[in-house]
């Protein structure tokens, strides 16, 4: 077997988790961005794990999606999905106003174990392909984001209208917090080597 001259890098994860009420589309979302096909019916059961290699601006990543199933009866259970993410899509449907509501849970839930107010996190209105049974109007959601100061999104799993643009503007988001981490985490290890530097014999 012949040497590689450079070792491979292994691609960076992105973990994004899915939140939002049962039967929203979270899945439909998950598995039109996987696999490119639309599944109607779903059985929610459990919280499903995915994994897929995608090109970001150029450079090769995997993207780790966590599928809640909405209904997560245990808070130790959910705040553990939620610990182990690096970005958020908080999804709600358009066609019913409870399931936009309940999002403000979710961010109060995933701030809570985060504790930080600039999580990537994006607010996507799917089923926006059943715009006669809209309830959730564009200006609504639009004033929710803004007021959490972050984006909105509409988008259909069945048209697969905006679904790779929530999760690669998450992606991005992901990339560019990971980066602002670590120059403070190098901003701090340089502070130590100087003052390691100043020793006076």
């Amino acid at each position: 077997m012949a040497a590689k001259g450079k070792a491979q890098q292994p691609a960076v994860i992105h973990k994004v988790i899915m939140v939002g009420s049962g039967g929203v589309g979270k899945s439909a979302l998950t598995l039109q961005f996987m696999y490119d096909e639309f599944v109607e019916d779903y059985e929610p059961t459990k919280a499903d794990s995915y994994r897929k290699k995608v090109v970001l601006d150029g450079e090769d990543v995997q993207i780790d999606i966590l599928d809640t199933a909405g209904q997560e009866d245990y808070a130790a259970i959910r705040d553990n999905y939620f610990r182990s993410g690096e970005g958020f899509l908080c999804v709600f449907s358009i066609t019913e106003q409870e399931s936009f509501q309940a999002t403000a849970e979710f961010r109060e839930q995933i701030l809570r174990v985060k504790s930080d107010e600039n999580i990537p996190f994006l607010l996507v209105g799917n089923k926006a392909d059943l715009e006669d049974k809209r309830q959730v109007s564009i200006e609504e959601a639009t004033q929710r984001a803004q007021q959490w100061n972050v984006q909105y999104v509409e988008t259909s799993a069945k048209t697969r209208a905006n679904v790779d643009k929530v999760f690669f503007d998450l992606m991005r988001a992901i990339r560019s917090r990971k980066m602002e981490n670590a120059k403070q985490s190098n901003g701090k290890k340089n502070k130590k080597d100087k003052k390691k530097k100043c020793i006076i014999l």
